[in-house]
């Protein structure tokens, strides 16, 4: 099941179940957040081509990423692949939404990167989750571009800015339910207009560390709660983005989450 959080006609930020085939669909508009309270279709249904779909969530808590998990990755960036997940923090404002342009910021040194990620949504409060039963605490998956600027990873320590400024966590386009995440492809493309290369494809089966051992992991440290947002790891292939170009990520299975790179005005 696709879960959307859009607006339609000006209207404030919706949720609905997006449903129909290809280039036909429509969401199913129902009351409330499907995190906090059940599924209750209103009967309205919105064509998805009328549509802005936003993050499909907005974490009222934190969004949590996964370092060098993938050991292409690691490699690429003279890194050693570590033993147990590599977690980072990053801001809930650095949520972005599908479409949603991202203004090169200056300071970013002219190496801003786009990092091609699945990203998991955390359904409930929960702490010291093992990991047979961390399908019990996940809501589902969406697509997520973890972009970093790249040189300012080393003096700045912390990544505060090269992986948490505002709009540098673009998700969408939608959260799906039913995935199983074991073995599915990541690919993202680089490029301007329809002229779009392959620069990343991977796939998840080639994560060090699986889902169920990063949620693990995390939650042994500190509790999770409903919203939260985890990127599992990018493949190899990272590299420079810049302004008047688009990045599209695409999860099988999932959909595709595309942001154009914008100069500042």
């Amino acid at each position: 099941m696709r879960i959307a959080r859009f607006s339609s006609s000006g209207s404030d930020p919706r949720y609905g179940v997006v449903e129909g085939a290809p280039g036909e669909e429509e969401i199913l508009v129902v009351s409330g957040d499907p995190l906090f309270s059940p599924l209750n279709p209103t009967g309205e249904r919105v064509p998805l081509v009328d549509a802005r779909l936003l993050a499909p969530v907005i974490p009222r808590s934190k969004v949590l990423g996964i370092g060098r998990n993938y050991v292409a990755h690691a490699e690429e960036l003279g890194n050693e692949v570590p033993t147990e997940p590599l977690v980072f923090t990053v801001p809930n404002t650095s949520v972005a939404g599908p479409g949603d342009p991202l203004v090169v910021p200056a300071w970013a040194g002219g190496e801003l990167h786009y990092e091609g990620e699945l990203a998991v949504v955390v359904r409930r409060l929960c702490k010291d989750v093992p990991k047979e039963r961390v399908a019990e605490v996940v809501y589902g998956y969406t697509v997520a571009n973890d972009i970093t600027a790249r040189s300012l990873q080393g003096p700045d320590k912390q990544w505060w800015r090269a992986k948490g400024a505002d709009g540098f966590t673009p998700l969408g386009p939608w959260i799906e339910t039913d995935l199983d995440p074991s073995d599915v492809r990541i690919e993202t493309r680089v490029g301007t207009g329809e002229d779009l290369e392959v620069v990343q494809d991977g796939r998840t089966s080639l994560m060090v560390h699986d889902v169920a051992s990063i949620i693990a992991h995390v939650s042994s440290a500190m509790t999770l709660l409903p919203g939260d947002v985890i990127l599992t790891g990018t493949p190899a292939g990272v590299g420079p983005v810049r302004a008047g170009q688009r990045v599209e990520v695409e999860v099988e299975g999932i959909g595709v989450l595309s942001t154009p790179f914008t100069a500042p005005g």
